[in-house]
């Protein structure tokens, strides 16, 4: 096929395609921003495999199945993890120049360690490295002295514990 018709398929179906499948990836990933770059990512990808693209399903379909599997692996990501974690602590630490924020950021600070400190000492450390310190995975496994594999089964499972024990204070609260 020739640059000129792939470009020319390519144009066509962005313009055809494209505000449906940044609404598609917008379910997935609750960021305009992010969902249209995960729908250009589908175009490129499109792109490269215009080739072998052998027609048993209409282009739509192709496209839909190309921006459903790039959000899924998304959302799997490490990136994409870490930065949900992360933007949730920086919401608990969040700092400001008033005495009332700083009270507050004192009180939040002195919540999340207290919810850390409920955690197994394994998972605990993992998460402070990672997420509070900005260790990679890899830096975190040199630290510690056990495999990435661990570290990353480590940062899941104290994930869910820390959401679950978080929810269960504020419910107790209630």
């Amino acid at each position: 096929m020739e640059k000129e018709e792939r470009n020319r398929q390519l144009q066509l179906a962005m313009d055809l395609y494209g505000k449906y499948l940044v609404r598609l990836a917008y379910t997935y990933v609750k960021d305009e921003s992010k969902a249209e770059d995960l729908v250009q990512e589908a175009f490129i990808q499109y792109y490269i495999h215009l080739e072998d693209f052998e027609a048993k399903s209409s282009v739509k379909t192709y496209l839909y199945r190309i921006i459903v599997n790039i959000c899924r692996n998304y959302l799997k990501s490490w990136s994409y993890r870490k930065l949900e974690w992360t933007e949730t602590i920086s919401k608990w630490l969040a700092t400001s120049d008033g005495p009332e924020q700083r009270a507050i950021m004192k009180e939040t600070s002195s919540e999340v360690s207290a919810l850390l400190s409920k955690l197994t000492p394994k998972y605990r450390e993992v998460l402070w490295l990672y997420y509070l310190e900005g260790f990679s995975i890899q830096e975190v496994s040199r630290i510690l002295e056990c495999s990435e594999n661990t570290v990353k089964t480590r940062l899941a499972r104290g994930r869910r514990l820390a959401k679950t024990t978080f929810e269960e204070g504020v419910l107790d609260e209630n």
